[in-house]
């Protein structure tokens, strides 16, 4: 694909982005939680990591392909679970299904997104993973993970890191909900966006698609934010983990770790990968950037377990550091976010070919032909 040469960039793209819609969906795509500490400290610490080049060494051309899990993806990133992503751009969560499936790159869909397990399975031909927000009751949990079971998904991904809601101060002040709260102010910000306004009269009021089974019908919007404290509990320990793990055949990954502990008990309770993460600097203001417990993580369980990252990485250089710093494999939630709300239709397919193409250009200017040698390029 030939990029669109406007948007040579993800901060393009953002920029692009909050000028194409609302101010309350921008903010709760832009924001992290309290002051925003950490969601800048993920970026900045990430950027702090170096990587050096062999440049009188013999080299061929740099090869992307990266195996996880038994599947030979063709970059070694893939797009994050984002909630509401309806609410930023309609129809979003397809388009990014799309194209990672035309890119061979995997998506994760989010349990409390605007699209169905059974459509993302449809559009991905079974490749789409699939993200838990842990049910209260079993009985909802069991059908859930059938589902995500009849759909083929090949990974089930749970949460840890959300015993808690983050505390967001934008999504207050913006009454955010689903649908968002139609005050004055936000009426007037959705007035000024035309094209997201003519978008989601196209495809309708986004709703979470695949909890609609469970949602009693004619909710409000206080009726809904109940449903939700009712139906999860996002606080995970050993006696919840292991019944999903005698249920889910597939792989199970364990994402927000951010301790050597989690790591630890990931491996002792039988999962698959983890996810190094702090959900975007979403939830714990006080906590450490993504990058630092992932290099610590990688080297001492590296070889016992898949170690994977997302937060804070926003470019084909971040993933490089990522990599270089151990980690397997990377995901990417605002960026793609950022993509589509900025291009439509065509942007998944401009972001995930700007990241692969910037990745190749450090690759070839280190002289490292795979990604598996990235961290042999890590100036510590």
């Amino acid at each position: 694909m030939v990029l669109n040469s406007k948007y040579p960039s993800v901060a393009d793209l953002r920029q692009k982005s909050k000028k194409k819609i609302p101010k309350f969906a921008f903010e709760y795509l832009d924001g992290g939680c309290n002051e925003d500490v950490n969601l800048y400290r993920n970026t900045s610490e990430l950027r702090d990591v170096q990587l050096e080049p062999n440049y009188l060494k013999s080299h061929k051309n740099a090869s992307l392909k990266t195996n996880l899990f038994g599947v030979e993806y063709d970059a070694p990133f893939g797009i994050a679970p984002v909630g509401l992503q309806g609410l930023m751009w309609p129809n979003s969560p397809e388009i990014l299904a799309k194209a990672a499936f035309d890119h061979n790159i995997p998506f994760i869909l989010s349990t409390v997104t605007t699209m169905s397990i059974e459509r993302a399975s449809e559009l991905t031909q079974g490749k789409a993973w699939f993200q838990l927000y842990h049910p209260t009751e079993d009985r909802l949990r069991n059908d859930i993970i059938k589902r995500a079971e009849a759909a083929e998904c090949p990974v089930l991904v749970i949460l840890c890191d959300v015993p808690t809601f983050g505390f967001r101060p934008r999504d207050i002040r913006n009454g955010l909900a689903m649908p968002p709260k139609m005050s004055i102010k936000n009426i007037l910000s959705v007035l000024g966006k035309p094209h997201w306004t003519y978008e989601t009269l196209k495809h309708g009021q986004p709703n979470f698609e695949t909890l609609k089974p469970y949602m009693p019908k004619g909710m409000d919007l206080r009726q809904l934010g109940k449903f939700m404290d009712q139906t999860f509990s996002g606080r995970l320990n050993e006696e919840k983990i292991k019944p999903i793990r005698d249920m889910w055949k597939g792989k199970l990954v364990l994402k927000g770790v951010a301790s050597e502990y989690d790591a630890q008990e990931a491996i002792r309770l039988g999962l698959d990968g983890i996810i190094v993460s702090n959900h975007g600097g979403r939830q714990l203001d006080a906590g450490q950037s993504t990058i630092k417990p992932l290099s610590r993580i990688a080297e001492k369980y590296g070889d016992k377990i898949e170690v994977m990252m997302d937060s804070g990485i926003r470019s084909g250089s971040d993933i490089a550091r990522s990599l270089a710093s151990g980690a397997n494999f990377s995901f990417l939630g605002r960026s793609f976010m950022y993509g589509v709300s900025a291009l439509g239709k065509t942007g998944g397919d401009h972001t995930i070919s700007l990241l692969k193409t910037e990745l190749k250009q450090v690759m070839d200017q280190l002289n490292c032909e795979s990604v598996q040698d990235l961290p042999k390029h890590l100036i510590k």
